[in-house]
């Protein structure tokens, strides 16, 4: 894992991509021994304009300018132990807003900053904060209604990397990371999965609503099938 910033550091990323009218994303990169490793940031605008970024990522001062004239952020989401990269230098950037983690990662994210809240309740009803049943409540997702359906958000529970290569993309691959479908990554089943029952249980309740989308902290969004696909990780966990 590595060592989070203490200062603003802007890693190779790519360009915000529109999802929803209250919904951006953005890939940046992380410095792994195994090499870049792509992660991914989503912010989500709720209907008093303010912003919640969900796994925060540094980008460069043009993109950052677009994502404040979007909205004012005010919740910083540290989706799991492992998204500590860049929160106490979003922190630093954004004072007011506040800093929020499962508590079962709170423990962990505290290393780098506050936690201020486990539980928020957001001012928008179409945004719903989640503690993953079955990952020792580690895991953090949220759940937006917008454009006629339902985008779900998850961080490391479920990656979906298509275009790694070399030792890196091998690693990846080795470890559930990447491949030709999305899964829960081998690290993630070792580390944080306490009751695959109740995390199966949870995959099936999401299936039935009217997804759009699955968008992944590591990986491309998840728009063919989405609800088929949660019922077929699902029951790789029966």
């Amino acid at each position: 894992m590595a060592e989070p910033h203490k200062e603003w550091t802007v890693l190779p990323h790519g360009t915000l991509e529109t999802l929803e009218d209250s919904i951006l994303t953005v890939t940046g990169t992380a410095n792994m021994p195994i090499g870049a490793f792509e992660r991914r940031m989503t912010i989500v605008r709720q209907s008093d304009g303010t912003l919640i970024l969900y796994s925060p990522v540094a980008l460069d001062e043009a993109q950052m300018a677009q994502i404040e004239a979007f909205g004012a952020p005010a919740f910083l989401i540290i989706p799991g132990s492992h998204h500590r990269l860049d929160a106490s230098t979003f922190k630093d950037r954004y004072p007011a807003a506040k800093v929020i983690a499962a508590d079962g990662a709170a423990e962990d994210v505290e290393e780098v900053v506050p936690v201020e809240e486990t539980s928020p309740a957001f001012s928008d009803s179409a945004v719903q904060f989640v503690v993953v049943p079955g990952t020792s409540r580690n895991e953090a997702a949220l759940l937006v209604t917008a454009g006629g359906g339902v985008t779900l958000i998850v961080n490391d529970i479920i990656a979906n990397l298509h275009h790694m290569s070399g030792f890196g993309g091998w690693i990846a691959k080795l470890f559930g990371f990447a491949g030709d479908k999305p899964q829960i990554p081998v690290p993630e089943k070792m580390s944080i999965i306490d009751d695959k029952k109740a995390l199966a249980s949870q995959f099936r309740q999401w299936a039935d609503l009217p997804l759009k989308r699955i968008v992944v902290s590591h990986g491309e969004p998840v728009t063919e099938r989405p609800g088929d696909v949660l019922r077929e990780i699902a029951a790789t966990l029966d």
